[in-house]
């Protein structure tokens, strides 16, 4: 348990604790929009006996077993044709910061959880997530019960330097008192292009909380890459259209649904394969580096590890070599896939086009922006 003067400081953005959750389960259970989402989800199940369900999980932990976890068990059965987890390079009983590439806004984190679960593990991770997907009150509520804390994004300067500060803080005292992992994305939001590169901000972040050098700072969050492939992305075309409207609208911004319509899309579509894969941790790969490394190469050095380790553990699948191929207008990749591979993901290409709707579509631009998205973990794969 926190203590009062910890939950003071980092109240802005911790998930919620034990002995404030049944509060917050009755306030959830009372929203219209709650209400509507579990009618959904258990048809014909009366409100108080999921408000006796609620209120049996005494902890956050609780919560994912009993609700989280056989929602995606039954998403998974739906949208998935199965899910791998290559993890014998690290040691579950310990706790890792895990910083992955970013395709999916809600199911990266979630997905995980429910592999560690399956895994053996006796804890999950406290996700990281922007402020900016939290513009409904309720869904605030939802992810701090489901142990996010939450990345501050649209902040002055100087707000930000104190924002970023208490959010390194937090992360520290989650592995070292709180005794629990963590999962961040690589970058803010998600790579549109499936180009996954570490942005240095992070890193440099994560080195604003504990103490020494840069160095040691980095040591103590015992960060693990963690490469995250999915067959086929749901948001593919949604994340083609945005890149439209960016280049032929100044100073275009998404809408306040967009991010709601990119995670519903991502949750329930359909993925085809999924794996994911841890690399060791990069504790020691740091240690080698010189501790009177200039601070500038030392971050650049370890995204630049970060990422190769990510790309290492890809999962390439015929649609990542089909889309190159495609891109690049020749047949390089065909020992990779068969003649079926490539007729299914052309179809499956053109059906994902035909859903974008937005006013004059580029389809050359649009179909060329989404052979990229498959296409680029194959290219920076086989850079290695």
């Amino acid at each position: 348990m926190m203590t009062p003067e910890q939950r003071k400081q980092y109240d802005a953005i911790r998930p919620f604790e034990p002995d404030e959750l049944p509060e917050v389960y009755d306030r959830l259970l009372k929203d219209p929009q709650v209400q509507q989402v579990m009618a959904y989800l258990y048809p014909g199940v009366p409100v108080e006996m999921l408000s006796q369900k609620m209120h049996a999980c005494k902890t956050n932990l609780d919560f994912q077993k009993t609700f989280c976890y056989d929602f995606l068990k039954k998403l998974l059965a739906k949208a998935s044709l199965g899910m791998s987890f290559r993890h014998d390079a690290i040691d579950l009983k310990k706790r890792y910061t895990f910083v992955s590439n970013h395709r999916d806004i809600v199911l990266d984190s979630a997905l995980l959880h429910f592999l560690l679960f399956d895994a053996g593990c006796d804890t999950t991770t406290e996700i990281a997530i922007g402020d900016n997907l939290l513009k409904l009150p309720w869904v605030k509520d939802l992810v701090r019960i489901n142990k996010s804390f939450i990345v501050e994004r649209s902040l002055s300067m100087r707000q930000m330097l104190v924002s970023s500060k208490r959010m390194a803080d937090y992360m520290h005292f989650v592995i070292s008192e709180k005794n629990d992992n963590i999962w961040i994305a690589q970058r803010e939001g998600r790579a549109k292009n499936s180009d996954d590169r570490t942005q240095e901000a992070i890193l440099k972040m994560m080195a604003m909380g504990g103490e020494g050098s840069v160095k040691q700072r980095l040591l103590s969050l015992h960060i693990v890459p963690l490469a995250i492939s999915y067959e086929y992305d749901p948001c593919d075309f949604l994340k083609a259209a945005e890149m439209q409207q960016r280049r032929d609208v100044e100073g275009w911004k998404k809408g306040p649904m967009d991010d709601v319509i990119s995670m519903q899309t991502g949750i329930m579509g359909y993925k085809g394969h999924i794996a994911y894969c841890c690399a060791p941790c990069i504790d020691e790969w740091m240690e080698t580096l010189a501790d009177d490394m200039p601070k500038t190469d030392f971050f650049a050095a370890v995204a630049r590890h970060i990422d190769e380790q990510i790309w290492s553990g890809y999962t390439l699948y015929p649609s990542n070599y089909v889309a190159l191929d495609l891109l690049r207008g020749n047949d390089e990749q065909k020992a990779n896939y068969t003649d079926a591979d490539k007729a299914q993901f052309e179809a499956y290409l053109s059906a994902q086009l035909a859903k974008i709707s937005i006013p004059n579509p580029d389809m050359p631009f649009l179909r060329e922006r989404i052979l990229e998205m498959y296409a680029n973990p194959a290219i920076n794969k086989m850079s290695l």
